[in-house]
């Protein structure tokens, strides 16, 4: 019987009247849906003793809840139950908050009470959250404690789901030499770890956290021997990137590049390798930036056609020199030798499901001249691209655009005449001169809309969030 189908068997029983010697105590136990055991989810009681502590378990647990419960209900309150607590939602939230304003002696008293069974919270759903808020809060004594408690078991919890967060906190609030004990007990299984669901966040913490040190350097030797094969990994190409921005050993980091850039055209069309790339191309120095727009001179209308390699385009122009950024919009706007200008590749690009995308971050950092020819271009065939699925986000960018340069061009008129006849009042109309309406001014905004939602959706998997309450 899983979890969740004991919760509702239990949460059934709860709604019988259940009568035996136990009287109220029985009917209170009956009810405690979802409290569990320090032998996992509740199980029928072996003993009256356990039956009793469970029941005056939900008893507080029921009280803590309460909208009415005294203001007095604290921590000492719930003194024998602290484990029940820790490992039921409501009972975890209410842990947590108590002990951010907690006196010392009152975080030890509580922490003394489940010393023994730390590692178990440490991989509970609820009670995970509560020796991370004691990471947090608690005394050096506590911490102390608790770096000696995960002793043994960081490796084990490192690829835990509940677990993995645990040493996490511990590495962003202990003392370098404790650090270092957690980061010698991954050595050896670094690469399981950054391929591990779990574990890489955890590798990640050491590279952002820990100060270079012999453990370090173990580590970022692992990661140095496979950049390119970890740059193409789900988990692994987060490592990288952690690497990147935070190792000061520069030889390691120039080592990383140089890998890195023997390979770009084939990361920038992974799926993983991209984000690598894009990385290189915002945080890096201004020679990999160069080197990066410089492979992509000559492929860029091919790899603006591509779901993940056009990001890469994308980024070129937006972190990108002058000069780098004048080559890559002159090949999608400079058509063939001997060919007519409207047969340029720019046309195809305003059409494409993701090229269109990289048209419009053009018309975004292009200067004023390039701006110029990129809209008569496309303006050319406005009506044939309302008509396309993705022409509408060209359309859209450009009508704003459009709405822009009247509206710059108006207010300029206004202050002229406001200079040349002070105190006559200048009425516009709310559609400019080019004939574009306000309606389609939210057009482009909803566009704008769309095209953040895509950046959000392919960068969803690259980061992690948790949440400090359960």
């Amino acid at each position: 019987m899983t979890f969740f189908v004991r919760i509702a068997h239990y949460r059934d029983r709860s709604s019988q009247h259940v009568q035996d010697r136990r009287g109220d105590a029985a009917t209170a136990t009956s009810s405690s849906a979802g409290l569990r055991t320090r032998g996992g989810p509740i199980d029928p009681p072996a003993t009256e003793e356990d039956a009793d502590r469970i029941a005056q378990a939900t008893v507080l647990l029921e009280q803590s809840k309460a909208k009415n419960k005294p203001q007095s209900f604290e921590l000492k309150d719930i003194k024998g139950y602290v484990f029940e607590f820790c490992r039921d939602q409501h009972g975890s939230r209410f842990i947590q908050q108590k002990l951010v304003d907690a006196f010392p002696e009152e975080i030890m008293a509580l922490f003394e009470e489940v010393e023994q069974d730390v590692i178990p919270l440490m991989q509970d759903v609820f009670g995970n959250y509560v020796i991370q808020k004691c990471f947090e809060h608690g005394t050096e004594e506590v911490l102390e404690l608790l770096a000696g408690q995960i002793r043994g078991h960081v490796l084990a919890l490192s690829l835990h789901m509940y677990g993995c967060r645990v040493i996490q906190k511990a590495l962003e609030v202990l003392q370098l030499e404790q650090q270092r004990v957690i980061v010698r007990e991954v050595q050896g299984q670094v690469m399981r770890c950054v391929r591990d669901q779990n574990g890489n966040h955890v590798i990640q913490k050491i590279i952002e956290r820990v100060k270079p040190t012999t453990e370090i350097l173990s580590i970022l030797e692992d990661i140095t021997g496979s950049v390119v094969g970890l740059s193409t990994h789900p988990y692994g190409c987060r490592v990288v990137q952690r690497v990147l921005e935070h190792c000061t050993i520069e030889d390691v980091t120039a080592f990383i590049c140089r890998q890195i850039l023997q390979s770009t055209l084939p990361l920038a069309t992974d799926q993983y390798g991209n984000y690598v790339i894009q990385h290189m191309l915002e945080h890096g120095p201004d020679s990999a930036r160069q080197e990066i727009v410089q492979k992509l001179v000559g492929q860029a209308v091919r790899l603006s056609q591509h779901k993940f390699a056009s990001n890469v385009v994308e980024k070129c122009l937006q972190f990108g020199d002058s000069a780098g950024r004048q080559a890559l919009i002159q090949e999608v706007v400079g058509p063939p030798e001997g060919a007519p200008p409207e047969s340029g590749p720019l046309q195809m690009m305003t059409k494409d499901q993701y090229a269109n995308y990289v048209v419009q971050k053009m018309l975004e950092v292009c200067d004023d001249s390039q701006r110029q020819l990129l809209m008569a271009r496309i303006t050319a065939h406005l009506n044939q691209l309302k008509k396309l699925t993705y022409g509408k986000h060209i359309v859209a960018r450009v009508e704003k655009l459009l709405v822009a340069g009247n509206a710059a061009a108006v207010q300029q008129e206004a202050e002229s005449r406001s200079a040349s006849a002070p105190g006559q009042e200048i009425v516009t109309a709310s559609t400019g001169a080019s004939g574009i309406a306000d309606h389609e001014l939210a057009a482009a905004e909803q566009n704008e809309a769309q095209h953040s939602s895509r950046t959000d959706e392919l960068h969803a998997d690259s980061t992690f969030s948790q949440k400090p309450l359960a």
